[in-house]
């Protein structure tokens, strides 16, 4: 057995040697054939190449799906990026258009408070609206106007479609205003065609329903409400809402003001009513007091004048 091994170790030597020999040989005779510039040669090139490339094209297969397909991934994953990019895009273009509505619909609100026709004499101070209570208890927000401003407690407030509640504490840069559907809210207001005069009284609700009315058969939902300017707390003529019917038969106000977006109010300067301290002299003019009976002087002044008949006593007794 070590003979075998050691002759086949004999013989594996010059055969490695021969083949590595005709290897370079072959390689060394395709590059002069490659490189001689022959009309022959180039013949024989073609045709080695027509013979030789055809019979490869079955390995060439696999090397080409595999270009094909990285290719493919390729392309794929540029897809996804510019996919991806366009989302963003998209996505900041949605939130630009959802900026571009707001600015629109405070644009509006703003030019709708412009264009509310008030008495002359009114003027306003304008606010934004901080914050609300959120509280289902007490519905009041908070204005970034306080005393700094000019503004007093008791003031009414409004936006661009109606009245909106009353100023109830001011401070030196914010100001609380309380709606119109807290239940501490009472204002008087009038309903228009018929002229009747009644209490919009706040339970909390959307809909305040409508207290003390003279004469309920006279009112009919749509109608309009303003405000009576009755106790001068606010002016009169200021919109409201409009009448409505509830699901218990009870009179409510659907209010014109848009609750939902307080975002800017009008704090509308009203002057105090003047307080009445004497009643009686709204009836008759005052009267001058009284002279005093008791000193001489007025007993004088007060002493009824004797005309004078110009006859003297010694004239009567002389006829």
């Amino acid at each position: 057995m070590a003979r075998d091994s050691n002759a086949d170790a004999d013989y594996a030597g010059p055969v490695r040697r021969i083949l590595i020999a005709v290897l370079i040989v072959a390689l060394a005779l395709m590059f002069l054939v490659w490189r001689i510039d022959s009309p022959r040669v180039e013949r024989f090139r073609a045709m080695l190449i027509d013979r030789v490339v055809p019979s490869f094209e079955w390995a060439l297969v696999p090397v080409t799906k595999l270009a094909d397909m990285v290719e493919g991934f390729q392309s794929y994953a540029r897809i996804y990026e510019q996919n991806q990019e366009l989302r963003r895009e998209l996505q900041q273009m949605k939130a630009w258009k959802e900026a571009a509505v707001q600015l629109e619909q405070q644009n509006a609100k703003l030019l709708a408070q412009n264009q509310v026709r008030l008495d002359p004499k009114l003027t306003s101070v304008s606010g934004v609206v901080l914050a609300d209570s959120g509280s289902p208890f007490r519905q009041s927000v908070l204005l970034n106007v306080g005393s700094r401003d000019g503004i007093v407690d008791g003031w009414a407030t409004m936006d661009g479609l109606g009245l909106v509640g009353r100023i109830a504490g001011v401070g030196q840069t914010t100001s609380r205003v309380i709606l119109l559907t807290d239940a501490s809210s009472r204002i008087p207001v009038t309903i228009q065609p018929s002229g009747q005069k009644a209490i919009l009284a706040g339970d909390n609700s959307s809909l305040p329903p409508v207290e003390f009315l003279e004469s309920p058969e006279q009112v009919k939902p749509g109608d309009r409400v303003v405000s009576s300017g009755d106790g001068g707390v606010f002016p009169a003529g200021i919109l409201v809402g409009q009448v409505a019917q509830s699901t218990d038969n009870r009179l409510r106000v659907l209010l014109a003001a848009d609750y939902e977006r307080l975002e800017f109010l009008r704090v509308l300067r009203s002057r105090r009513a003047e307080q009445i301290t004497d009643a009686g002299g709204l009836i008759a003019p005052p009267v001058p007091p009284l002279p005093n009976f008791d000193t001489p002087d007025a007993a004088v002044l007060t002493e009824p004048a004797v005309p004078e008949t110009g006859v003297t006593d010694g004239g009567g007794s002389g006829g």
